[in-house]
């Protein structure tokens, strides 16, 4: 297949995908669009927002329109690392002996929503960890693969909710982008009223099977970025690294830590999604600009004089994207 025959395939299952999700999804065009981007870029995404504003239901969606395995996780404060990857039990073989077998949790499957992330223990949440990163859990004594392609779509409540615990950084620095999901315009809102309340459902048909889909994040890492691009990607996340040579004047007062390496590489990946989604083969600036919230705003560490001055995270990037010029040559003039 040629180039643009694969770009093209590429655009029409993207622009697809979101078809089949806006027929159940009201609204959040852009929460839906990074969503997409994450998944192309074989990345996990956490979405966060108070409850009732269709978190879920994206994730439920996004299932039903892929043809992969399935399964939700709700997490509470009782919910113990066992639950979430398995344990060994004792079963009684047809021969009348005891012995242990495996039972499997439901982080074995290619898409896991994990609802309410942050209503479980750290220690809980913790488990989600070695699968995220490594695409395998140990569990029962041994190392176990988990299913490829492996997605995390995980929710979260706002942390200042009573009954909830923030999620560690290094869990954090593991998503490829944190989306936040606010609440619906008044139209939208109207949309939602006629289409739940009338008894009637909308049907959504399987867009993406699991092969079709690792060919088609397979394309996107063949997508070239040039030297200048990366160099700009590159700046952006030095850009947030306070009290270096490099930091921007915003992060030096009000960051702790700046983003780690991984906010660099989800730049450029979520730039080559978006090129592919355009029906570019090549990746610009203004596609590493798009992705620079959902992708850097869960990695900045903000400190004391930030919090209370309610400064957040959304805003110390919009302003590095303002300090950093897009050239290097543009630093000196």
């Amino acid at each position: 297949m040629s180039t643009e025959s694969q770009i093209q395939s590429f655009r029409d299952t993207y622009a697809a995908l979101r078809a089949e999700i806006g027929k159940v999804i009201v609204g959040h065009e852009a929460i839906v669009e990074n969503t997409l981007v994450a998944l192309f870029g074989g990345g996990h995404v956490l979405l966060e927002g108070v409850p009732g504003l269709g978190k879920t239901l994206l994730v439920r969606t996004l299932s039903e329109v892929l043809d992969l395995s399935f399964n939700r996780i709700q997490f509470t404060p009782d919910l113990m690392p066992a639950d979430i990857l398995g344990t060994n039990l004792v079963m009684e073989t047809p021969a009348g002996r005891r012995e242990f077998q495996f039972q499997r949790g439901p982080i074995f499957a290619h898409l896991v929503l994990a609802d309410e992330i942050n209503r479980a223990t750290p220690k809980t949440q913790s488990a989600m960890l070695e699968a995220m990163q490594e695409k395998q859990v140990t569990a029962g004594g041994e190392l176990r693969k988990l299913a490829e392609p492996f997605f995390v779509m995980a929710t979260q409540n706002p942390i200042d909710q009573e009954g909830t615990y923030p999620l560690p950084e290094a869990q954090l620095d593991r998503f490829f982008f944190k989306i936040l999901v606010g609440y619906p315009s008044a139209g939208d809102l109207t949309e939602v009223i006629n289409r739940t309340t009338a008894g009637t459902r909308a049907e959504v048909a399987k867009v993406l099977n699991r092969d079709t889909l690792i060919e088609l994040m397979k394309l996107v890492r063949e997508v070239p970025a040039a030297s200048h691009v990366k160099d700009y990607a590159v700046r952006l996340v030095m850009a947030t690294h306070p009290k270096t040579e490099t930091a921007a004047a915003i992060a030096t007062q009000y960051l702790r830590f700046g983003s780690s390496p991984r906010g660099a590489q989800t730049l450029i990946l979520a730039g080559k999604v978006r090129a592919l989604a355009q029906g570019r083969f090549n990746v610009s600036f203004e596609d590493l600009q798009s992705a620079a919230l959902p992708a850097l705003r869960h990695r900045l560490i903000l400190n004391f004089e930030a919090e209370a001055e309610g400064v957040t995270t959304d805003h110390i990037v919009e302003q590095v994207l303002k300090d950093v010029p897009v050239t290097a040559e543009a630093v000196g003039a």
